[in-house]
Protein backbone atom coordinates (compact mmCIF):
# COMPACT_ATOMS: atom_id res chain seq x y z
CA UNK A 1 0.00 0.00 0.00
CA UNK A 2 1.67 3.22 -1.00
CA UNK A 3 0.45 6.69 0.57
CA UNK A 4 -1.40 8.00 -1.91
CA UNK A 5 -3.96 4.86 -0.69
CA UNK A 6 -3.61 4.92 2.89
CA UNK A 7 -4.55 8.69 2.07
CA UNK A 8 -7.41 7.58 0.24
CA UNK A 9 -8.59 4.85 2.93
CA UNK A 10 -7.97 7.14 5.74
CA UNK A 11 -10.38 9.76 4.47
CA UNK A 12 -13.32 11.34 7.14
CA UNK A 13 -15.48 14.65 7.39
CA UNK A 14 -13.29 17.49 8.91
CA UNK A 15 -16.35 19.94 10.79
CA UNK A 16 -14.07 21.67 13.40
CA UNK A 17 -11.73 23.49 12.36
CA UNK A 18 -8.68 25.97 13.91
CA UNK A 19 -8.58 29.92 12.46
CA UNK A 20 -5.42 29.59 10.26
CA UNK A 21 -6.41 30.48 6.68
CA UNK A 22 -5.52 28.33 3.61
CA UNK A 23 -2.09 30.35 2.16
CA UNK A 24 -2.70 31.27 -1.42
CA UNK A 25 -0.23 28.64 -2.62
CA UNK A 26 -2.37 25.94 -0.70
CA UNK A 27 -5.10 27.52 -2.71
CA UNK A 28 -3.03 27.35 -6.00
CA UNK A 29 -2.10 23.97 -5.50
CA UNK A 30 -5.78 22.43 -4.46
CA UNK A 31 -7.06 24.34 -7.61
CA UNK A 32 -4.32 22.79 -10.02
CA UNK A 33 -4.92 19.50 -8.53
CA UNK A 34 -8.69 20.02 -9.35
CA UNK A 35 -8.05 20.79 -12.68
CA UNK A 36 -6.24 18.18 -12.90
CA UNK A 37 -8.95 15.81 -12.50
CA UNK A 38 -10.50 13.49 -15.32
CA UNK A 39 -12.66 15.22 -18.02
CA UNK A 40 -15.25 14.50 -20.48
CA UNK A 41 -14.26 14.98 -24.16
CA UNK A 42 -12.03 17.30 -21.91
CA UNK A 43 -14.81 19.83 -21.76
CA UNK A 44 -13.99 20.58 -18.82
CA UNK A 45 -17.37 21.98 -17.68
CA UNK A 46 -17.35 23.75 -14.57
CA UNK A 47 -15.87 26.23 -12.19
CA UNK A 48 -14.64 26.63 -8.72
CA UNK A 49 -15.70 29.47 -6.64
CA UNK A 50 -13.44 30.66 -4.07
CA UNK A 51 -15.17 32.61 -1.06
CA UNK A 52 -13.18 34.50 0.93
CA UNK A 53 -15.12 37.05 2.03
CA UNK A 54 -16.73 36.55 5.06
CA UNK A 55 -20.06 37.92 5.07
CA UNK A 56 -20.34 35.91 2.17
CA UNK A 57 -19.33 32.41 4.30
CA UNK A 58 -21.75 33.71 7.04
CA UNK A 59 -24.56 34.10 4.44
CA UNK A 60 -23.57 31.03 2.95
CA UNK A 61 -23.21 29.19 6.09
CA UNK A 62 -27.13 30.11 7.05
CA UNK A 63 -28.54 29.23 3.56
CA UNK A 64 -27.16 26.01 3.53
CA UNK A 65 -28.88 24.83 6.90
CA UNK A 66 -26.94 26.95 9.54
CA UNK A 67 -23.99 24.71 9.54
CA UNK A 68 -20.90 26.68 11.70
CA UNK A 69 -17.89 25.01 9.80
CA UNK A 70 -19.54 26.71 6.50
CA UNK A 71 -18.57 29.87 7.53
CA UNK A 72 -15.73 28.66 10.25
CA UNK A 73 -12.68 26.74 8.06
CA UNK A 74 -9.84 27.49 6.17
CA UNK A 75 -11.48 28.15 2.56
CA UNK A 76 -14.28 27.38 1.23
CA UNK A 77 -14.79 26.04 -2.48
CA UNK A 78 -17.85 26.15 -4.45
CA UNK A 79 -18.14 24.08 -7.56
CA UNK A 80 -20.60 24.30 -10.26
CA UNK A 81 -21.50 22.86 -13.31
CA UNK A 82 -20.49 25.35 -15.98
CA UNK A 83 -21.72 25.45 -19.98
CA UNK A 84 -21.10 29.70 -19.63
CA UNK A 85 -17.90 29.47 -21.67
CA UNK A 86 -19.07 27.65 -23.80
CA UNK A 87 -22.11 29.17 -24.49
CA UNK A 88 -19.74 32.16 -24.91
CA UNK A 89 -17.49 31.17 -26.94
CA UNK A 90 -20.18 29.91 -29.71
CA UNK A 91 -21.47 33.37 -29.54
CA UNK A 92 -18.27 34.65 -30.64
CA UNK A 93 -18.20 32.15 -33.61
CA UNK A 94 -21.69 33.24 -34.50
CA UNK A 95 -22.69 29.54 -33.14
CA UNK A 96 -26.07 28.53 -31.94
CA UNK A 97 -25.38 25.77 -29.55
CA UNK A 98 -28.58 26.26 -27.57
CA UNK A 99 -30.12 22.45 -28.25
CA UNK A 100 -26.59 20.97 -26.96
CA UNK A 101 -26.27 23.19 -23.77
CA UNK A 102 -30.13 22.17 -22.84
CA UNK A 103 -29.36 18.54 -23.53
CA UNK A 104 -29.45 16.02 -20.20
CA UNK A 105 -26.20 14.24 -21.67
CA UNK A 106 -24.49 17.76 -21.04
CA UNK A 107 -26.04 18.52 -17.68
CA UNK A 108 -24.69 14.51 -16.77
CA UNK A 109 -21.27 16.05 -17.71
CA UNK A 110 -20.88 18.98 -15.95
CA UNK A 111 -22.41 17.55 -12.83
CA UNK A 112 -19.84 14.58 -13.12
CA UNK A 113 -16.62 16.70 -14.11
CA UNK A 114 -17.47 19.16 -11.11
CA UNK A 115 -17.24 16.00 -8.66
CA UNK A 116 -14.14 14.77 -10.23
CA UNK A 117 -12.66 17.76 -10.07
CA UNK A 118 -13.69 18.26 -6.31
CA UNK A 119 -13.07 14.90 -5.14
CA UNK A 120 -8.68 15.39 -6.93
CA UNK A 121 -9.38 18.56 -4.65
CA UNK A 122 -10.24 17.06 -1.63
CA UNK A 123 -7.71 13.89 -1.96
CA UNK A 124 -4.93 16.43 -2.52
CA UNK A 125 -6.23 18.37 0.65
CA UNK A 126 -6.01 15.08 2.66
CA UNK A 127 -2.34 14.85 1.85
CA UNK A 128 -1.34 17.60 2.68
CA UNK A 129 -2.83 17.35 6.17
CA UNK A 130 -5.60 19.36 5.94
CA UNK A 131 -9.41 18.31 6.93
CA UNK A 132 -12.62 18.57 4.14
CA UNK A 133 -16.30 18.52 4.45
CA UNK A 134 -18.87 18.45 1.35
CA UNK A 135 -21.51 21.27 2.08
CA UNK A 136 -24.98 19.80 -0.13
CA UNK A 137 -26.84 21.96 2.16
CA UNK A 138 -25.90 25.11 -0.82
CA UNK A 139 -28.63 23.57 -2.47
CA UNK A 140 -31.39 24.05 0.22
CA UNK A 141 -32.05 27.65 -1.50
CA UNK A 142 -30.02 27.78 -4.67
CA UNK A 143 -32.06 30.94 -5.83
CA UNK A 144 -30.44 32.74 -3.10
CA UNK A 145 -26.93 31.31 -3.20
CA UNK A 146 -27.06 32.49 -6.98
CA UNK A 147 -27.66 35.77 -6.01
CA UNK A 148 -25.10 35.96 -3.13
CA UNK A 149 -22.12 34.25 -5.93
CA UNK A 150 -23.60 36.36 -8.79
CA UNK A 151 -23.63 33.11 -11.09
CA UNK A 152 -24.82 33.74 -14.45
CA UNK A 153 -27.71 31.39 -16.50
CA UNK A 154 -25.98 28.13 -17.43
CA UNK A 155 -23.77 27.80 -14.24
CA UNK A 156 -25.09 25.93 -11.51
CA UNK A 157 -23.34 25.88 -7.93
CA UNK A 158 -23.44 22.17 -6.71
CA UNK A 159 -22.21 21.74 -3.60
CA UNK A 160 -19.17 23.09 -0.98
CA UNK A 161 -15.84 21.78 -0.16
CA UNK A 162 -15.00 23.47 3.31
CA UNK A 163 -11.00 22.47 3.78
CA UNK A 164 -8.82 23.65 6.68
CA UNK A 165 -6.70 22.38 9.30
CA UNK A 166 -8.56 19.77 12.00
CA UNK A 167 -9.13 21.32 15.72
CA UNK A 168 -9.64 17.73 15.76
CA UNK A 169 -10.33 14.58 14.06
CA UNK A 170 -13.76 12.65 13.86
CA UNK A 171 -14.42 9.05 13.69
CA UNK A 172 -14.34 7.08 10.34
CA UNK A 173 -17.64 6.00 9.64
CA UNK A 174 -17.51 1.88 7.99
CA UNK A 175 -18.65 1.78 4.96
CA UNK A 176 -20.87 -0.48 3.16
CA UNK A 177 -19.37 -4.30 2.86
CA UNK A 178 -17.22 -4.47 -0.77
CA UNK A 179 -19.86 -7.54 -1.88
CA UNK A 180 -22.79 -4.77 -1.53
CA UNK A 181 -21.26 -2.58 -3.76
CA UNK A 182 -19.11 -4.63 -6.24
CA UNK A 183 -20.33 -6.86 -8.91
CA UNK A 184 -18.65 -9.15 -11.24
CA UNK A 185 -19.40 -9.12 -14.67
CA UNK A 186 -23.68 -8.87 -14.14
CA UNK A 187 -25.54 -6.90 -11.12
CA UNK A 188 -26.38 -9.32 -8.43
CA UNK A 189 -29.92 -8.94 -7.25
CA UNK A 190 -29.63 -12.08 -4.68
CA UNK A 191 -32.34 -11.29 -2.03
CA UNK A 192 -30.55 -13.96 0.24
CA UNK A 193 -27.13 -12.13 -0.42
CA UNK A 194 -28.89 -8.34 -0.20
CA UNK A 195 -30.13 -9.43 3.58
CA UNK A 196 -26.42 -11.27 4.37
CA UNK A 197 -24.90 -8.16 3.41
CA UNK A 198 -27.54 -5.28 5.00
CA UNK A 199 -27.95 -7.46 8.43
CA UNK A 200 -24.25 -7.61 8.73
CA UNK A 201 -23.41 -3.91 7.56
CA UNK A 202 -26.38 -3.21 10.10
CA UNK A 203 -24.97 -4.75 12.77
CA UNK A 204 -21.32 -2.67 12.31
CA UNK A 205 -23.10 0.56 11.84
CA UNK A 206 -25.03 0.26 15.42
CA UNK A 207 -21.45 -1.39 17.26
CA UNK A 208 -20.01 2.17 15.86
CA UNK A 209 -22.95 4.43 17.11
CA UNK A 210 -22.96 2.95 20.42
CA UNK A 211 -19.15 3.26 21.03
CA UNK A 212 -18.78 6.53 19.99
CA UNK A 213 -22.04 7.80 22.40
CA UNK A 214 -21.34 5.39 25.06
CA UNK A 215 -24.58 3.43 24.29
CA UNK A 216 -26.72 6.60 23.36
CA UNK A 217 -27.28 5.97 20.18
CA UNK A 218 -27.47 2.26 18.46
CA UNK A 219 -29.80 2.54 14.89
CA UNK A 220 -28.51 1.21 12.20
CA UNK A 221 -27.43 1.71 8.43
CA UNK A 222 -31.20 0.70 7.53
CA UNK A 223 -32.88 2.79 9.95
CA UNK A 224 -31.10 6.26 9.03
CA UNK A 225 -31.33 5.68 5.84
CA UNK A 226 -35.15 5.17 5.79
CA UNK A 227 -35.64 8.01 7.57
CA UNK A 228 -33.66 10.19 5.28
CA UNK A 229 -35.78 8.73 2.44
CA UNK A 230 -38.72 9.71 4.08
CA UNK A 231 -37.89 13.68 4.15
CA UNK A 232 -38.90 15.74 1.46
CA UNK A 233 -36.02 16.14 -1.27
CA UNK A 234 -35.97 19.78 -2.91
CA UNK A 235 -38.40 19.34 -4.93
CA UNK A 236 -37.66 22.42 -6.54
CA UNK A 237 -34.63 21.91 -8.08
CA UNK A 238 -36.58 20.41 -11.22
CA UNK A 239 -37.57 23.59 -12.23
CA UNK A 240 -34.67 25.98 -10.92
CA UNK A 241 -32.26 23.57 -13.40
CA UNK A 242 -34.43 23.92 -16.16
CA UNK A 243 -34.25 27.87 -15.87
CA UNK A 244 -30.70 27.77 -15.60
CA UNK A 245 -30.75 27.01 -18.86
CA UNK A 246 -29.73 23.00 -18.26
CA UNK A 247 -31.75 19.64 -18.79
CA UNK A 248 -34.43 21.13 -20.34
CA UNK A 249 -34.30 18.25 -23.16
Amino acid sequence: MNNTIETILNHRSIRSFTDQLLSSEEIHTLVESAQAASTSSYVQAYSIIGVSDQDKKRELSVLAGNQPYVEHNGHLFVFCADLYRHKALAEQKGEDITELLENTEMFMVSIIDAALAAQNMSIAAESMGLGICYIGGIRNELDKVTKVLETPDHVLPLFGLVVGHPANTSGKKPRLPKQAVYHENVYDSSEENFRKNMNEYDQTISNYYKERTNGQRVETWSDQILQFMKQKPRTYLNQYVKDKGFNKQ
